[in-house]
């Protein structure tokens, strides 16, 4: 996906200095992952094991974890 649709469209629509926040998923962090990423973001990648460490637990880089999911919990 980020081979095939990802990176196209930021060259498509002429992004430039974007950083790309990966979360620490392992599944989302295989060597092959990473250094494609790097290779496209350089030092502007926050990742487990990019450039810019992915800092656990922050509530700031992860609304998601702390507000959707346990909204969606709620309401099933």
């Amino acid at each position: 996906m980020i081979t095939n649709f990802f990176i196209p469209e930021l060259n498509n629509h002429g992004v430039q200095e974007l950083w790309f926040q990966q979360d620490g998923a392992t599944c989302h962090t295989a060597r092959a992952a990473i250094d494609l990423l790097k290779d496209t973001f350089g030092d502007r990648l926050i990742s487990r094991f990019g450039p810019v460490n992915w800092p656990p637990r922050s509530c700031d880089l992860t609304p998601l974890d702390y507000f959707l999911w346990g909204y969606v919990k709620s309401l099933v």
